[in-house]
């Protein structure tokens, strides 16, 4: 494991090393939470209430906080393995002493932890001005728990989108579209709390609710039942996806070698 903490670790500190830039690019997290906390404003006004479905006004944005640094701060592999397939990179990568797989997920995590905390440092700061201050600390670890489990769904999804490369001459359009599943389906624009009962039942019979909704919904309200039932969830989807994208990767690999490298 060593070899993998050295990819993370290097990373790391290729994304701290300009920190200027790192800000920089985090800044539109600011543009995206005051354009929320507009609409939900008037949202709670014209319900006349300050609680709805069990959120407040609160909750709302600190829940969309998170959704947002998680969508914003994930690397974006799909785009990086494609390319790798595409010109021919990933049989040098192959060459190496490393599985080619857990060499992206070192590598995606050392990218994203350094984002997404700039990410919830900067949109939090304007989130507690704007709505009020952020959960108790005693809801972070819980959501934390989570958000490890949402990161590798993302993963998985992402590395399969990258890998269809190997049939597929672009994987713009998968991206896209799963892009806007997770969007909708998986919470991150409205709470799924929010939707008509029949669309929350779709909604979290499928893998995007457990990547975005279950951990911003842990961070704002924790509660055992819901903490148990998305671990299961995400452990159940990573099994599935898990395994497809073995499958793919497998299948890649043997098509890279009837195709000559």
């Amino acid at each position: 494991m060593k070899k993998y903490f050295a990819v993370f670790n290097i990373n790391l500190v290729n994304s701290l090393a300009y920190p200027a830039e790192l800000v920089t690019r985090s800044l539109m997290i600011l543009l995206f939470m005051w354009i929320f906390y507009q609409l939900w404003r008037v949202t709670f006004a014209a319900s006349g209430s300050d609680v709805l479905n069990g959120l407040t006004l609160r909750d709302t944005m600190w829940y969309l906080l998170l959704a947002e640094t998680l969508e914003l701060g994930r690397p974006r592999l799909a785009r990086v393995i494609s390319q790798q397939v595409k010109d021919g990179s990933i049989a040098y990568l192959l060459n190496k002493p490393y599985d080619f797989l857990l060499y992206q997920l070192s590598s995606g995590l050392g990218e994203s932890l350094p984002r997404m905390g700039m990410l919830f440092l900067l949109g939090g700061a304007l989130t507690w001005v704007m709505a009020g201050p952020p959960p108790d600390l005693v809801n972070w670890p819980v959501a934390l728990v989570a958000l490890v489990g949402a990161w590798l769904l993302h993963f998985c999804f992402n590395a399969l989108i990258g890998l269809a490369a190997f049939v597929s001459e672009e994987v713009a359009p998968y991206e896209w579209i799963y892009q806007k599943f997770t969007f909708v389906l998986g919470g991150m624009l409205i709470p799924l709390d929010f939707y008509p009962a029949w669309l929350q039942t779709v909604s979290k019979s499928l893998p995007f609710a457990y990547m975005m909704y279950g951990p911003a919904r842990l961070f704002v309200q924790p509660d055992p039942a819901l903490f148990a039932q998305i671990i299961l969830g995400q452990f159940v989807w990573l099994s599935v996806l898990g395994g497809l994208l073995l499958l793919a990767y497998s299948r890649g690999l043997r098509r890279l070698a009837i195709n000559g490298g």
